[in-house]
């Protein structure tokens, strides 16, 4: 029998702000208590009104010394300069702990036309995020392509730090394998199995293999949706509720049910409840708020939540993110409980021993 011993909690990382919010500054908050907790990093995705990645980023840089911080953005929203400029801005406030994620983001859905964004093709990300790892490193770019027509770009001053990571988010193999190929992480969408995470985290570390990358450069961050010793209703909410709208999203919902090997006809029985049948393309959080998608998420079977999100004890909760770094993740990324409201849950996990023969 072998020991592995105590895993520390700076293995793990929480969103802060999960889902829409009309206040922003309980962020700021939930930041520090991630950074007191000993979390190793700290999420933010960013949404347009109240969750501008360089504002509250600028001002959890000032608020935190030790954790990394990982801000969520949408690549085509911002001119590559304006985007290598704000990540170069925020890796010097951080001291050097920001790292840049994005994925395919609006243009992949219908709101994406209607902001005049194009689809984001492969070629448009490999070529975009390019750019702007070489304008953060000092360089001049000119380039004619798929991202655009730049005839020469160049940042005069960056920080004295190395360019910030950049990880990319993936579910689909398209996308996993983008994310080994020419990305510094991956982070894994919520509501996989540990079986889909240990499939997903095996074919980023192939890709970059393929692409001539030592396996260990590309870090494999899951995502667990747990609500830990949470009352009923807000426990439902991050559960249920947060379920439906990963599910429901158009072309999403299918790339999660088909790498967990589910069957399908659950997501068309969801998407036909009468409350979001009407959505069609469009995305359920951006006209419902996840306590309001509760009754939609009662139609999903009781075994695709038993297997992706755990609720209740700490001590579950803490097993279920031991079960996915079995899997093949080297970090975790709590989703829908904040960092304030974890702490039982980060007690346990570092309190957790696992044998192994």
């Amino acid at each position: 029998m072998t020991k592995r011993g105590e895993r520390d909690a700076g293995l793990l990382g929480a969103v802060v702000l999960p889902g829409r919010v009309p206040d922003p500054r309980p962020g700021l908050a939930q930041a520090v208590s991630a950074e007191r907790a000993g979390l190793g990093s700290v999420w933010l995705s960013e949404r347009w009104g109240t969750k501008d990645l360089s504002a509250l980023v600028g001002a959890m840089a000032q608020l935190t010394s030790r954790i990394k911080v990982v801000g969520v953005a949408d690549f085509q929203i911002r001119h590559p300069i304006g985007l290598a400029s704000l990540a170069s801005t925020l890796q010097a406030l951080t001291g050097g702990r920001f790292v840049l994620a994005f994925g395919r983001g609006a243009g992949a859905f219908p709101i994406g036309r209607g902001l005049g964004l194009p689809y984001p093709t492969t070629r448009r990300i490999i070529d975009h995020v390019g750019i702007v790892r070489r304008l953060c490193a000092g360089e001049t770019v000119c380039y004619e392509g798929p991202a655009g027509s730049f005839p020469d770009m160049r940042i005069v001053d960056v920080p004295d730090f190395a360019p910030p990571q950049m990880v990319f988010a993936a579910i689909g193999p398209r996308s996993l394998r983008l994310a080994g190929e020419h990305f510094d992480g991956v982070v894994l969408h919520p509501l996989l199995t540990p079986e889909a995470v240990s499939r997903s985290a095996a074919a980023v570390r192939d890709a970059a293999r393929e692409a001539g990358r030592h396996p260990a450069e590309v870090r494999v961050y899951a995502s667990a949706l747990i609500a830990p010793e949470l009352p009923p209703q807000e426990e439902e909410g991050v559960i249920r509720g947060r379920a439906v709208t990963y599910l429901q999203a158009p072309g999403y919902g299918e790339l999660i049910v088909r790498a967990n090997g589910w069957d399908p006809a659950p997501l068309q029985r969801l998407r036909a409840h009468p409350l979001i049948a009407h959505l069609g393309r469009e995305l359920a959080d951006q006209e419902f708020l996840r306590h309001q998608l509760i009754e939609v998420g009662h139609t999903l079977p009781p075994s695709w939540l038993k297997s992706t999100t755990v609720a209740g004890s700490a001590q579950g909760c803490a097993r279920f993110l031991h079960e996915y770094l079995d899997s093949g993740a080297d970090e975790i990324v709590i989703n829908g409980t904040t960092p304030d409201l974890l702490e039982s849950t980060i007690r346990a996990f570092s309190a957790t021993h696992t044998l192994e023969t």
